[in-house]
Formats: C-alpha cells, sequence, structure tokens
C-alpha cells in the first residue's frame, strides 16, 4: 500500500459494474496525483472502502446486490469511513434519484456519459484542488 503522506498521492476508488466505464475514469484520472482502485459491485466497494480508506469514491447508483444508494448510506454512518467523499457517478439523471443519493449523504452527483475534463474538474473540485493546482 502506498504511503499518501510522503507521495501526496489521492487514492480514488471507482465503483462501476461497467468496465468500461471504470476504464475511462482510469484512463481519465490516474496520475502522480491520483490512484485508481476498482471495485464491480456494492460488496466489494464496502470491504474496499474499509481496508483502503480512499479519499474519494466514484460510486454507480445501478448495480447488482447493493446499490450505490445503499452503500453511500452505510459508509456515512460508519464513524471510520464517514469522511470519505462519495460522489454518485450515475446515468440516473431524475431529480428524484439525486436527492435520494444526497439523502444518503452523498457529497455530489455526477451524470454519465461524461466529458473525461469534466469529471476531472468535479474530482479535483470535491478534494478541494481547485484549477488543478496541487497537480504534480
Amino acid at each position: 500500500m502506498a504511503d499518501f503522506v510522503t507521495s501526496g498521492q489521492r487514492r480514488l476508488l471507482v465503483v462501476d459494474d461497467d468496465v468500461a466505464v471504470r476504464e475511462l475514469v482510469r484512463a481519465t484520472l490516474e496520475s502522480e496525483t491520483y490512484e485508481i482502485i476498482e471495485a464491480n459491485d456494492g460488496e466489494e466497494a464496502l470491504r474496499m472502502i474499509r481496508e483502503n480508506l480512499p479519499q474519494l469514491v466514484l460510486l454507480d447508483i445501478m448495480m447488482p446486490g447493493r446499490s450505490g444508494t445503499e452503500v453511500c448510506r452505510l459508509v456515512k454512518s460508519d464513524p471510520e469511513t464517514s469522511a470519505v467523499v462519495v460522489v454518485m457517478l450515475t446515468a440516473k439523471s431524475d431529480p428524484g434519484e439525486r436527492e435520494a443519493a444526497l439523502a444518503a449523504g452523498a457529497d455530489s452527483y455526477f451524470v454519465k456519459p461524461f466529458s473525461p475534463v469534466a469529471l476531472l474538474r468535479k474530482v479535483d473540485e470535491v478534494l478541494g484542488i481547485i484549477g488543478g493546482q496541487d497537480r504534480t
């Protein structure tokens, strides 16, 4: 496991049952700034969050087993993981889904399909890297 205090790298967990989405997110974000780890369903996501404590989780809503909304609720209600930033990354764009995700504790909501540049801006924004200033 990398030492994020000395490396300055932030660990991001991408949770989506669509491998193409995970690959696009990895290709967009993986850098000296971000280390990308992946999960393909809610159960795997919960395990990886507890084991790796990522700074950010990009979380799909519609997955087999536990939904992203349920995973978010569990992450945010656990004192050991509640500080993890959760961004819902989903094809569900209706306001009711957005409200449900935010009510479950999501820090932000981002709709697929997305432009890689817009995703990078969103991740930088939620992690407080304004204008990419902390990028190496």
